[in-house]
Order: structure tokens, then sequence, then C-alpha cells
């Protein structure tokens, strides 16, 4: 990964944002930044250089994983750490003036504990999302780490098929799911595995419960892996025991819907045109109204990141997004169905990078 580059990149855009320094405090942020995984972290991007602060709990893991900055280790916790640097350096530091603070993940109290620590001329200032910005395209290396975690999560798609039958509980398809990811490398879930089954298949994120397999009926099954730090995210929806024709006309509804969202993605299109193509086919089987929440979704070092691919947004996508497309309907008490992909944009068009299969799979 090209952490100076990020870094570099970064400390580009602050004179026009009118900061000397921007402190980032959200863990996936610092990743991005500098490479330190650990839980607790600080990291102060100025002009001139950039220095990671933790505790002593990382004080080898630190030195070992960050790039293109310095490390420093404090006693009392990363906030407080850097507002003694910043005390320390005042003299030979223009930081002391205008340091951003990342909003969205900064807390009032936060801000309120450091403001009183650091020197009484610096002025901390809400920061536009500088690093969301540049995580949302993916460079070449990231994007052949999502391709490795979206081929793991397809791989594990058959323990779901074995163990998907009717009295087996929701929870226990999940457990042997996380158990057979964990056994295959992967770090951990990125999100609260949800296997749905019967009338709870309506729920868009019911996850997985105590109930159990229907003798009949849909099961969603969503879930995905995170493995070096990178998120999947895949949605498959079975049915047990003989389809109905109106399942099957649902299915295929929801399965062509899929397909033309996907077939919408190129650069220069907005995330709302790509939303829009899958509820035009939708509403052409008068079922939009059961499709109740966004088309997709960004993923990255987070499950969920920008662009958010729902009506009315207007950002372009550009090549080397990452995104889910992934509509559903959903009728109250009776069954829902949700299809699920992750593509990147390419220059011409997108990649699906799921490999499963999108036939109506009959148990």
């Amino acid at each position: 990964m090209d952490y100076k580059g990020r870094q570099r990149r970064l400390r580009e855009s602050l004179p026009s944002n009118r900061l000397d320094g921007l402190l980032v405090t959200h863990l996936p942020n610092i990743r991005y930044l500098c490479g330190f995984t650990g839980s607790a972290g600080a990291l102060l991007v100025s002009d001139a250089k950039s220095v990671l602060f933790t505790d002593g709990r990382y004080r080898t893991q630190a030195r070992a994983e960050v790039q293109g900055g310095k490390v420093v280790i404090g006693k009392k916790g990363p906030l407080a750490a850097c507002a003694e640097w910043l005390r320390a350096n005042k003299s030979r530091s223009r930081m002391r003036r205008r340091i951003g603070i990342e909003s969205e993940h900064f807390t009032v109290a936060e801000r309120s504990r450091l403001a009183a620590m650091v020197p009484r001329d610096s002025l901390l200032r809400p920061a536009p999302a500088l690093i969301e910005r540049s995580r949302t395209v993916k460079d070449a290396a990231e994007i052949e780490q999502i391709r490795s975690a979206v081929l793991l999560g397809a791989d594990l798609f058959d323990v779901i098929l074995k163990m998907t039958r009717p009295g087996v509980k929701e929870s226990e398809v999940a457990a042997e799911l996380e158990y057979a990811a964990r056994k295959a490398g992967a770090e951990g879930m990125s999100f609260p595995t949800i296997i749905a089954g019967g009338t709870r298949s309506s729920l868009p994120h019911g996850r997985a419960s105590e109930a159990t397999i229907p003798s009949r009926g849909f099961v969603v099954c969503d879930f995905g892996v995170i493995l070096a730090g990178y998120c999947s995210d895949m949605t498959r929806t079975m049915h047990v025991g003989r389809p109905t024709s109106e399942a099957r006309r649902i299915y295929e509804a929801v399965r062509q819907a899929q397909q033309a969202a996907i077939e919408a993605v190129q650069p220069g299109v907005t995330a709302g045109e790509v939303d829009q193509a899958a509820r035009k086919l939708l509403k052409k089987s008068n079922l939009d109204r059961y499709f109740t929440h966004s088309t997709g979704h960004g993923v990255g070092l987070e499950i969920h990141e920008p662009p958010r691919i729902a009506t009315g947004q207007e950002e372009i996508l550009h090549p080397g997004m990452v995104i889910t497309i992934e509509p559903g309907v959903y009728i109250p008490g009776k069954f829902g169905v949700r299809i699920e992909d992750m593509v990147v944009v390419t220059e011409r068009g997108c990649q699906v990078l799921t490999p499963t299969s999108k036939r109506m799979i009959v148990l």
C-alpha cells in the first residue's frame, strides 16, 4: 500500500481547506493513511510531518506497522499525547493554529477535552471528509485485497447450502459459516450474519435468530468476511421446498432488476441513476413499493462507505470505486428476496467481483 503517497495527497489538500494540520481519529482512516491496526490511536498530519500517537500496549506493533510517520507513545491516551506533543513543539510547529478534526467521528466531549489540553492559540476546526473522499476510489492493491475477500466469501457459500435444511436454527447456519470463515483465514465477519427464513425473509436486516429454517419458503443469506482489513458483502436468496409461481416471478423480477443496475454502472453516471435502473425494472412488475432500501453502497476498509447508491444521489461514479448492487423485494408477513454482488467500476463499465451464480436455488 502506498501510505506515503496517501499522506502526501492529504497534506497537499490542507491549504485549500484552510488547515495547518488534520487530527485523524477514525481508526479505518488511520489504517488507510499509515497502516496502523491498533484499537487506540490518533494521527496528526501537517504540512511537514505525520505523527501517530498511541499507548504502551501498541509500542511494538505501532513501530512495526506505521509507515511514513513518527510514533509517539503516551501514558494517558492518544489525545493527551497529541496535546502534549503540540505544547512541546509550539515554537517550531505551525499546527498550534488551525487543526482540523474529523467531525463525523469526534464527539463533543472529546473536542472539549482536547481543547482544554492544547496550546491556547490552537483552533480546533471541523474538517470536511477529506480521507473518505480519497478512499472512495481504490488503488490496484486495494482492489486485489477486496477481490480476495470476495472470493473467500463466495467459497464459503457452500457451507450455507449444506447447513440450510428445515428445522435447523438460523443461528446454527450462521455459526457454521463464521467458524468456516475463521478456519479459512478471515479476520472476522464484515457485519452480523443475516440468515432469515420464511416470513422473516421479509425483514431486510433479519439477523440470524433462534428461529428454524421452514419446510417451505425463501431464506435470505447476507454475509461478508474481512481479509487483510478489507470487507466483502454478498447476498443470495434460496428457496426450501417447491416454490410457488408467485415466488418464482418475484425472484426473477429481483434478478432482472439487479442485472439492470449492474449494466447501468459505468464512469460518469450518478449513483442515483444506478439506483433508478433497479427501481424501474421492479416498477414494471408493480413491486417497487416493496423495495425499501438503497440499491447499494461502497465497500472497502469498512462495510459501508461512500458512495451511497440511492435515489437522488448525485455523486458521479469513477473507475476504481467498489460498490454493492443489492435490490430486494420485501412483502411484510410473507417473504423477501434480495440478490447482491460487489462490482468495481472500470474505464468502460464495471466488473462483477462476486462469482456465485444467481439462478434460483431450490433446496
